[in-house]
């Protein structure tokens, strides 16, 4: 590394002022600031200052490396459901894992192309820095999606997610909204038919020209989708081979799924890193799963034919569907999350409940996570303002009363 910081350093006057690369000063920062920990310190008028190497974009990688075991488990997953539906018995790993790369890889690379291109493009125009924020973003939307969504679909997407729930809000770190499930309710609502139902869960064709290809009538659904159209007790769920699958089989993952969300085991590797790093609050993941056991177990015991996902168990409700994936990685964003201590209780608390409360009552729409996070990003700001005040409140009654005994 040391002949590349050399060749860096040297060529660095070339982007700064009155250099004759000025003009993309910022594509140079982003790129040395990434690879390196920058070297600028605070001027001596600023005080006493405490700094590590961790900066946000140390962040945002440590946070990419928790999503690696879903993301690995997805390409594995994506073949493993492609191989079902085409009705291979033999399921050799890498084959497998192959046809996975070659199915997420083109999507990553928009998702990439696209948004730090968007970004690019706003740090040149602002004279800033280059944000850091779209390196998890990037390969967020990706893997919430189905694997057959078209690639222009993906590219709108990701453009109308970082201009307009990011950059106008001035962005990274100021953005009220988390910048991937806008991408996916963006997707969700402007293309439905692309977005649900029995034909996008699982690819069916080549990957840039590699793998079988199943018969053109096959489809299935996701569990939480074939549960929305049961008639409701003694609820039966079919894989992509028509085989039955259970509760061991979510908690695994391998069920037909958005790319890197069926896998529990992995989320929770992913949990577990976060956590130990310090990245993601643990109050926020155990409220939410406190909340969504919670109504999960009421919705149960006033389980009715009308709503057929009230018959799921409080467990079941955790592992189908992105439930998992969207605690973890989704509602613990420390820019839209609450910042109180107890206002991260409540505010996971009211994710769980929610995620919960809408996919088994909202038949039309068997997948509740994603509305629950961004409904309680914008309440998060408004928990912590009632949290602050609640506090204010109480050391007013206390001054008040140590006062009047003295």
């Amino acid at each position: 590394m040391k002949p590349l910081k050399r060749f860096i350093d040297r060529v660095r006057p070339n982007f700064e002022e009155g250099g004759k690369l000025h003009a993309f000063h910022s594509v140079f920062d982003g790129l040395d600031t990434f690879l390196f920990t920058p070297s600028a310190t605070a001027k001596p008028a600023g005080g006493v200052q405490i700094h590590d190497s961790m900066d946000s974009k140390r962040t945002m990688i440590m946070v990419v490396l928790a999503l690696m075991p879903c993301f690995f488990f997805g390409m594995y997953n994506t073949g493993y459901q492609h191989w079902l539906a085409c009705g291979i018995a033999d399921k050799p790993f890498w084959p497998l894992m192959l046809y996975g790369f070659l199915a997420i890889l083109p999507k990553v690379a928009v998702s990439y192309i696209v948004g730090l291109g968007i970004e690019f493009i706003m740090a040149q125009i602002k004279k800033e820095e280059i944000q850091e924020g779209f390196l998890v973003t990037g390969i967020l939307v990706p893997m919430i999606i189905p694997v057959e969504t078209p690639l222009w679909m993906l590219a709108v997407a990701v453009a109308f997610a970082v201009i307009f729930a990011k950059e106008v809000f001035g962005g990274t770190g100021y953005n009220v909204f988390n910048v991937a499930l806008i991408a996916r309710a963006f997707l969700f609502f402007a293309y439905p038919a692309k977005m649900s139902g029995d034909h996008v869960f699982v690819a069916t064709g080549t990957q840039l020209g590699y793998g079988p290809v199943a018969a053109d009538a096959y489809s299935c659904a996701t569990p939480l989708g074939q549960i929305a159209t049961s008639s409701g007790q003694g609820l039966s769920l079919t894989g992509a081979d028509g085989s039955a699958i259970g509760w061991w089989d979510a908690f695994t993952g391998l069920i037909p799924g958005s790319f890197g969300e069926t896998s529990v085991i992995c989320i929770l590797l992913g949990a577990g890193i976060l956590t130990l790093a310090g990245i993601a609050s643990w109050r926020i993941i155990l409220s939410a799963v406190a909340g969504g056991l919670l109504m999960g177990w009421i919705a149960n015991a006033c389980a009715t034919p009308t709503y057929p996902a009230s018959y799921l168990t409080a467990w079941d409700q955790l592992i189908y569907g992105g439930f998992a994936f969207a605690v973890v990685f989704m509602a613990t964003d420390p820019v839209t999350a609450a910042r109180t201590t107890t206002g991260k209780y409540i505010y996971g608390f009211l994710i769980g409940v929610i995620a919960v409360l809408i996919r088994t009552y909202n038949n039309g729409y068997p997948e509740g996570a994603m509305l629950a996070v961004l409904l309680m990003n914008a309440f998060a700001p408004l928990i912590d303002w009632c949290v602050v005040q609640s506090n204010i409140r109480r050391r007013m009654k206390r001054l008040t009363a140590k006062t009047q005994q003295q």
